[in-house]
């Protein structure tokens, strides 16, 4: 299943839209959006998007802001 001798050490599981937005303290809605915008790192299977709560956690709250103003600046 995999081309390296040495399995994975960690498997990180996928969360939902709305435990990842409670991570973070954002609607889900508004989490979908920066995962669309590419803001917010998230996989989107069918019409779910899941996301890794430590690339969540992983970047400062003031970090979401500053990539709309990017998105806004741009249009």
């Amino acid at each position: 299943m995999f081309d390296s001798p040495h399995p994975p050490a960690f498997f990180e599981p996928l969360i939902d839209s709305e435990h990842a937005a409670a991570l973070i303290q954002v609607h889900p809605k508004t989490l979908q959006r920066y995962a669309r915008k590419g803001i917010v790192a998230g996989l989107r299977v069918g019409k779910l998007w899941r996301f890794r709560a430590s690339e969540l956690m992983a970047r400062r709250p003031e970090e979401y802001y500053e990539g709309l103003d990017e998105d806004a600046q741009a249009q």
